[in-house]
């Protein structure tokens, strides 16, 4: 067995940001650089927020700079390459991936648990509204849900915001098992095609054993984390794709694809165990010998490198929470913050708000973590990734309000 690698939390942390392209040349701003980028994340969360922008467009922007937003929806609705699926959430994904996707829906409604036997039951009641739904969608689709008329035996029953939504939910089902997706947008309502038309002829259409999906979704998780724990794999690319992360993690050591590290600070060492991919021990090499490019950005609340809220606070000592649904006077931070990225550390957060109409970006406020450098450069880097925010969403003006960190203020104006 080799010997067992020790890293420091710094190098730890520079792996993490370097496998979420956060750090290093920049993959070009064009439709090439979409897809470099998404083959590295694995998925962009999707979400429909427009505080500042939709956070998937937030997420590309950090990493790619000013970007032509038309080449991604040409790469989601006209090429193809990417498609939107079931992820953490609904999720921007690589169509080149298909098989692990279609794998997942195997099992959907599956079993003995209770909501797999009611989706079942409702399904099998409503069993000509299915059909009938299908069978629009084959001679007249695209179409918007309102577009699919059809008679229900039964409304779907909720305490949520489904309650009688039937077509909704009878699609959303049939996404889940795979018969129809998501063909297009037109501001948060989605356009619904079968799958069968809608992916290119090209996509990958083998039937991948279980074994093979966990394998998969298992690597490409770590890759895209870096450095991380059992735990955080499995949660990370697929929620749930990776039910027995242990065993395919022992399987794929065995065979030499990932190696255990230990992190070591002085004589405090991390509990673990933590783990990295083999092929990207040549990276963690030159890192530890000083190939280090940072940069200065800014960060949506569902960006991929702090989604999971744990794994930020022991990786970057830095707790962040999304406090949108938070009522106003309970806010600590703001309604739609934005975590600072500089270099290798989280050093504060911002409150940002864009008014379309008026071509005008508010940053209400701007908070320094108490250990962020206070340099003028460090303010600079820091209003200049303000500055190039504001370029992307097209502001004429950005305004700042008046709670400034006081090493900070020269430069926010």
């Amino acid at each position: 067995m080799s010997e067992l690698r020790v890293i420091s939390p710094r190098l730890a942390r520079r792996l993490a940001v370097m496998r979420q392209r956060l750090a290093g040349p920049r993959p070009p701003a064009d439709s090439e650089g979409i897809m470099e980028v998404l083959r590295d994340l694995g998925y962009v969360q999707f979400d429909p927020m427009r505080i500042v922008a939709q956070s998937h467009l937030l997420v590309l922007w950090s990493r790619l700079g000013l970007y032509d937003r038309a080449d991604l929806d040409r790469l989601l609705w006209k090429e193809r390459r990417l498609f939107q699926d079931w992820a953490q959430t609904t999720s921007i994904v690589l169509t080149e991936d298909h098989p692990i996707f279609s794998a997942m829906k195997r099992g959907f409604a599956t079993g003995n648990r209770r909501w797999a036997e009611r989706i079942r039951a409702w399904v099998d009641k409503n069993r000509e509204a299915r059909n009938h739904i299908l069978a629009q969608l084959k001679q007249k689709g695209p179409l918007f849900s309102d577009a699919l008329e059809t008679k229900f035996v039964e409304d779907w029953r909720s305490t949520g915001w489904t309650a009688g939504r039937n077509v909704h939910v009878m699609l959303t089902i049939l996404w889940a098992q795979g018969e129809v997706m998501i063909a297009g947008r037109e501001g948060n309502r989605k356009v619904w095609d079968l799958t069968e038309r809608f992916l290119p002829e090209w996509t990958p259409r083998e039937q991948l054993p279980d074994r093979e999906v966990f394998r998969r979704v298992a690597q490409k998780s770590l890759r895209a984390l870096g450095v991380a724990r059992a735990k955080q794999i499995k949660q990370h690319y697929i929620r749930g794709g990776c039910p027995n992360i242990n065993d395919i993690l022992a399987e794929l050591q065995v065979e030499g694809c990932t190696k255990r590290v230990q992190i070591r600070e002085g004589d405090s060492v991390w509990r673990g165990p933590w783990f990295i991919h083999a092929s990207d021990e040549p990276l963690l090499d030159r890192l530890a010998a000083g190939d280090w490019e940072p940069r200065t950005t800014l960060l949506s609340p569902f960006d991929n490198l702090i989604c999971d809220r744990q794994r930020t606070e022991r990786l970057f000592s830095f707790h962040f929470r999304f406090e949108v649904y938070v009522p106003e006077p309970k806010r600590k931070y703001g309604c739609y913050v934005m975590a600072i990225l500089h270099g290798d550390r989280l050093i504060g957060r911002l409150d940002p708000v864009m008014n379309r109409k008026r071509g005008e970006l508010t940053i209400n406020a701007v908070y320094a973590e108490p250990n962020a450098p206070k340099s003028k450069e460090t303010a600079r880097a820091v209003a200049n990734a303000v500055e190039d925010l504001g370029t992307f969403l097209g502001a004429k003006e950005i305004f700042y309000g008046q709670r400034l960190p006081a090493a900070w203020k020269s430069e926010l104006r």
